[in-house]
């Protein structure tokens, strides 16, 4: 399974898009694209590869990943999923723009499909794996693609950090048992694809993250 991970929005935030070489199906992790050639660039990459665009995965509803994710959805037809917990945040999404001052104009977003811990969506050969992973929102997700030993993290935890836990429905005691239940727990080679910055693994985290 092919990840191509592209920055977006002032935020620097990490969305993916995973992709199958032979049955060209794909899934974009946390659209946040909130300008139009942020939107231009995923389109152009999903025309230019001939991607037909099956889900839209939220790891959380916080604004710098989802702005892009009803567009994107109107757009390809995919559904929008991701944990009810974090229905409150896509409702107050307006407001989440407003709270940071962003010169964008969004609706309320509710998420078409929801997913829970231990749900599994297939994409092409690849069965992709859904964690709960509460902490930095209550309805935290990760993405967890053993076969390409890949986890798609959101903000649980970035290389050598871990998600801010002041925002609405943050707590700290839960981000880490999280980590410690959810993430360490899987092979040592696993791939950290997170949030924002750059990738790590497992093994890297467990050894060196100064905050677990």
């Amino acid at each position: 399974m092919n990840a191509t991970m592209m920055t977006v929005n002032p935020f620097g935030e990490n969305m993916y898009i995973l992709w199958d070489e032979s049955t060209r199906e794909a899934a974009v992790v946390d659209p946040g694209m909130m300008r139009d050639g942020e939107r231009e660039m995923v389109t152009k990459f999903i025309e230019d590869n001939n991607l037909n665009v099956k889900h839209i995965l939220l790891t959380h509803l916080h604004v710098d990943h989802i702005t892009g994710a009803r567009w994107l959805a109107d757009k390809t037809g995919a559904d929008v999923c991701g944990s009810p917990l974090d229905n409150p945040l896509g409702r107050e999404l307006p407001d989440q723009v407003a709270h940071f001052r962003i010169n964008i104009e969004v609706e309320p977003l509710e998420v078409d499909r929801i997913l829970s811990d231990g749900d599994t969506l297939q994409l092409a050969d690849e069965t992709i794996q859904v964690l709960h992973v509460p902490g930095h929102s209550p309805g935290g997700l990760a993405f967890y693609l053993p076969q390409s030993a890949l986890l798609i993290s959101g903000d649980t935890i970035f290389n050598g950090s871990v998600g801010r836990t002041d925002l609405w429905g943050g707590d700290m005691a839960q981000l880490l048992n999280s980590i410690r239940e959810k993430i360490y727990t899987l092979p040592d080679e696993t791939v950290i694809a997170s949030g924002h910055g750059p990738t790590t693994t497992v093994a890297d985290e467990k050894r060196f993250n100064p905050f677990i």
